[in-house]
């Protein structure tokens, strides 16, 4: 992005431009993805997306680390004065399925990543990894005899896996926003109950 901070008309292109990207990133991939659809949809040109983004890598860049964080902030794992326990991980496992349901799109770019980008070990390199506090938090709830043994980083990725059973990429079944109230529930009391088993001490 540009070193000099953005006026109003440009921050207001800088996000239509995030927007369209989004929607087109998650539709087609990054292979897939055009600049030319991005530009003409975000009612801007190529000039001004190569000044704030320098490629369509670094806007692929900026939007899936940006979902990356919104997903870090808007589902944390929650970690108070008491250790973590199985309750804990259960709680989260939900709030991600909620999540998913809100932000599809979030879960198609960290897919194409995966295609894409990385299709062996971590999805983000070292460097860019944002679960030491969630590894932490782990380690502490099994010190305290709340959550089983383990290595923390496998017993954090089951949680999301099992988060993601119906995920908009799942081979299995899709969950969507527009399901009944009644079916995402089921769903939530399914999963609370099978993350808290799973990752409960003893």
């Amino acid at each position: 992005m540009a070193d000099q901070p953005l006026t109003s008309r440009g921050a207001a292109t800088y996000q239509r431009i995030l927007d369209v990207a989004t929607e087109e990133f998650a539709e087609h991939g990054i292979a897939g993805a055009r600049i030319e659809r991005i530009v003409s949809a975000a009612r801007t040109n190529k000039a001004q997306l190569y000044a704030y983004f320098g490629s369509k890598e670094g806007l692929f860049d900026a939007l899936f680390f940006g979902s990356l964080e919104r997903i870090t902030n808007v589902v944390p794992l929650d970690i108070d004065s008491a250790p973590l326990g199985a309750d804990g991980l259960a709680d989260w496992a939900v709030r991600l399925y909620d999540e998913y349901l809100r932000r599809p799109d979030l879960i198609r770019l960290a897919t194409w990543s995966r295609l894409e980008r990385r299709p062996g070990g971590h999805l983000v390199a070292e460097r860019d990894r944002r679960d030491a506090h969630k590894l932490r938090a782990i380690t502490d709830g099994q010190a305290a005899g709340l959550v089983r043994q383990g290595d923390p980083f496998d017993l954090m990725a089951m949680v999301i896996a099992m988060s993601m059973a119906w995920s908009p990429v799942s081979n299995v079944y899709a969950a969507t926003a527009q399901e009944p109230d009644d079916a995402h529930e089921r769903r939530r009391v399914l999963l609370r109950d099978s993350v808290r088993r799973a990752m409960a001490a003893g």
